[in-house]
């Protein structure tokens, strides 16, 4: 089922080559909303665009177009304005039976699309041990509406949550908890989303404030790293705890997601690595694998390097 303004253009492409002849084939009729109510809901502009062309004042190639259109099932009588503008009012009828199709209409009137695309929608993205505030809300909400319509047309949609579960933060919590609570690291049923963010909180205080800490947050995130077991087990308990709180926000909001955290690309880094060193990007700097691109500089104007790896 076309819809009125896709049914407009089809009549007023004909019209013109009934008009003005085969040359006029595909032109654009230039046909557009109203922009005021009172001039009806759609507006040809065309005869302004068609002058030079045809050699004729716009008001006089409009009302050639209006006597070769045929728009009697779908319209009031077609009104010329100023210059040339083309004012078309739907009749009431014809939304009537159009609003009745679409009410009929298992898919209210919406088509399949051809080809069928493979989209990616991003959506809240929250941080393990950390609570969902209202900005993760509002970005969930905005995804769920953006992945139902794209796949109600037919696209095969990725609903992606990439939550934050990698990096220095694991290992200063971590850290934190084996002295202040081990039991935190043994279940995901002894302590709630509050407490995380609680201990959190803590572990950052220490970890800026204590050098002997610091040193020992960044041993144990090369241990979660290179897969030490007891380092892993005590991250999955961490990332299973708050999976529990955020699955709770999303079965109350009935919102499907797909995880792929940042520790999904974890296992392909070393591929990445290789790759670097053989284009001859990568280079060792202060301990760390990096590469410098070019126009990334800090404060002073120095080279910033994107770290790639510690050592």
């Amino acid at each position: 089922m076309l819809s009125a303004i896709a049914t407009l253009t089809q009549r007023l492409e004909q019209a013109l080559v009934r008009a003005f002849g085969d040359d006029l084939a595909g032109t654009d009729p230039v046909l557009v909303p109203a922009s005021n109510p009172k001039f009806g809901d759609y507006q040809a502009n065309c005869a302004m665009a068609l002058a030079k062309r045809l050699k004729d004042k716009p008001r006089a190639i409009a009302e050639k177009l209006v006597a070769a259109l045929d728009v009697a099932d779908i319209c009031e009588p077609p009104e010329i304005a100023g210059p040339g503008f083309i004012n078309l009012r739907l009749q009431a009828s014809y939304l009537e039976t159009q609003l009745q199709a679409i009410a009929g209409d298992a898919r209210l009137g919406v088509a399949q699309v051809e080809p069928v695309k493979k989209v990616i929608v991003d959506f809240s993205s929250p941080n393990i041990a950390k609570e969902m505030h209202v900005g993760h809300l509002r970005s969930t909400i905005i995804g769920d509406s953006i992945a139902r319509v794209l796949e109600f047309v037919g696209h095969d949609v990725l609903r992606l949550n990439h939550v934050g579960d990698w990096g220095t933060q694991f290992g200063m919590l971590i850290t934190h908890l084996r002295t202040a609570c081990p039991d935190a690291l043994i279940g995901s049923d002894q302590v709630d989303i509050g407490d995380l963010v609680a201990f959190y909180k803590q572990a950052k205080q220490r970890f800026d404030e204590d050098e002997e800490f610091k040193a020992r947050s960044r041993e144990a995130v090369v241990d979660l790293q290179s897969g030490d077991a007891a380092a892993r087990q005590a991250w999955q308990v961490l990332c299973d705890q708050s999976r529990q709180a955020f699955q709770k926000i999303y079965d109350r909001l009935d919102i499907q997601v797909t995880e792929r955290g940042e520790s999904f690309y974890n296992p392909l880094l070393s591929e990445v690595v290789e790759d670097l060193k053989m284009q001859g990007l990568l280079v060792e700097d202060q301990g760390a694998q990096v590469v410098f691109l070019d126009g990334f500089t800090n404060k002073a104007g120095e080279p910033q390097p994107l770290i790639i790896q510690k050592n």
